[in-house]
């Protein structure tokens, strides 16, 4: 009988440790003081439409959501009518700050890899806006328009290039999980990185609907352009 006991405990911890690791816990802060009593959503795509995946409220600059999940999701996170970021729904403790500077979310696995991933991007971002003072400066210098034409073209080229490359590089390193379909559909900007990343990818990657939906009004835009030329 005692064995008995033992066994049903075991299975009932068991069973209570899978539950508890299918459940996610997303806490969120901010220090935008204007937040303070609007409604926050968890959206989602589904059948092509974002529909909400979780709600709650912020008070005193915090919100939370929890819940349980089958399998990862690729959420937005809105207030109101307002996309905020993204967030991917990811079992475990997740954390959400919001601040007029910046938006960040981590504790978890993926998050982690897409803002750190995103971070490289502001940074490459930041230096490109930071040219445009430069070429003012240069001018104000004396130095002859087209020469700082010349000199800031050609720094711009290596950051887009550098862009371009870090977008690639974080897609196909990712072809295994959301974060790739994400990304590519945000941030592919050029059609042969957009060609150099599909002629890579792998069935399940290419069959995406998200990215097969892109990739077809990127083919018939070009096509478009090619029959106008």
């Amino acid at each position: 009988m005692k064995n008995l006991t033992y066994l049903f405990l075991l299975v009932a911890c068991l069973t209570s440790c899978g539950e508890l690791s299918e459940s996610y816990v997303i806490k969120g802060s901010s220090s935008v003081s204007q937040l303070d009593g609007r409604k926050m959503y968890l959206k989602v795509l589904k059948d092509k439409e974002l529909t909400n995946f979780d709600s709650c409220e912020v008070v005193h600059g915090k919100f939370q959501f929890s819940g349980s999940i089958d399998s990862t999701v690729m959420a937005s996170l809105y207030m109101d009518d307002q996309s905020l970021m993204p967030v991917v729904v990811e079992k475990g403790d997740i954390s959400v700050f919001i601040d007029n500077g910046k938006q960040k979310v981590s504790g978890s696995p993926l998050n982690d890899k897409l803002y750190g991933f995103m971070d490289q991007v502001t940074r490459l971002q930041n230096q490109m806006q930071e040219l445009d003072h430069k070429y003012n400066q240069m001018l104000l210098d004396g130095i002859d328009e087209m020469e700082a034409d010349r000199t800031v073209s050609k720094e711009v080229a290596v950051i887009m290039h550098q862009e371009d490359s870090l977008v690639t590089t974080f897609v196909t390193s990712n072809f295994g999980n959301l974060l790739a379909p994400f990304v590519f559909v945000q941030m592919a900007s050029s059609i042969p990185q957009i060609e150099q990343i599909m002629t890579n990818a792998p069935d399940d990657f290419k069959n995406d609907p998200i990215v097969s939906d892109f990739y077809k009004s990127v083919t018939e835009s070009m096509n478009g352009n090619e029959n106008a030329d």
